[in-house]
């Protein structure tokens, strides 16, 4: 499979913003009761071989529902050394504990362990969103490196529309890509 047209342009985005808060990005999402959401996220690199861009969530938190009823998402990414933007939308895939697809189980703890011990310690506190717990409730053992906590979630994002936005220049530059259903992409210069 060939990687989408795109990518080689965020992958220069990211390479010439090496500073560490380029790898945060803003994923909204749509709801149960169809309002926005919208949070910061860390991008975790691509599943491989392929254009989708990986995160990671915990299946206590409230996102979880969100994403299962619509699984539409938009990201935005914004790198102010190169002053670009791009905005991915698409489809969300979240691998669970007992997800089907073998390929994605090994992917999901294939991150798992490429997280950093303090990454991985977070998924051992208390439930997201609940009423604070005491200081003690944190204090915890780090989890096993190898094996992920049955509420670590992998999140993919497979994107269907690439919206990259250079602001450097007289006039900037705006490139729209789209996937179609068979997995090409087509590429329009449109008016920034």
């Amino acid at each position: 499979m060939s990687l989408a047209p795109w990518r080689s342009r965020l992958t220069l985005a990211l390479e010439r913003n090496p500073q560490l808060n380029a790898r945060y990005l803003q994923l909204a999402t749509v709801g149960a009761d169809n309002r926005p959401a919208n949070r910061t996220v860390v991008f975790r690199g691509f599943y491989v071989d392929t254009d989708k861009l990986k995160f990671v969530v915990d299946a206590r938190s409230q996102k979880i529902t969100q994403i299962e009823q619509h699984p539409w998402a938009e990201t935005c990414w914004y790198f102010p050394e190169s002053r670009e933007q791009f905005r991915i939308s698409g489809c969300l895939t979240l691998v669970i504990a007992n997800y089907p697809d073998l390929a994605l189980q090994q992917a999901r703890q294939d991150t798992w362990q490429e997280l950093s011990d303090a990454a991985r310690l977070q998924y051992t506190w208390p439930d997201p969103g609940q009423p604070k717990a005491d200081a003690a409730a944190f204090e915890s053992l780090p989890p096993n490196p190898k094996e992920p906590l049955p509420h670590f979630c992998l999140l993919l994002l497979q994107p269907v529309q690439v919206d990259h936005l250079e602001l450097r220049g007289e006039p900037q530059n705006r490139w729209i890509y789209c996937r179609n259903d068979v997995n090409d992409w087509s590429t329009q210069a449109i008016n920034p």
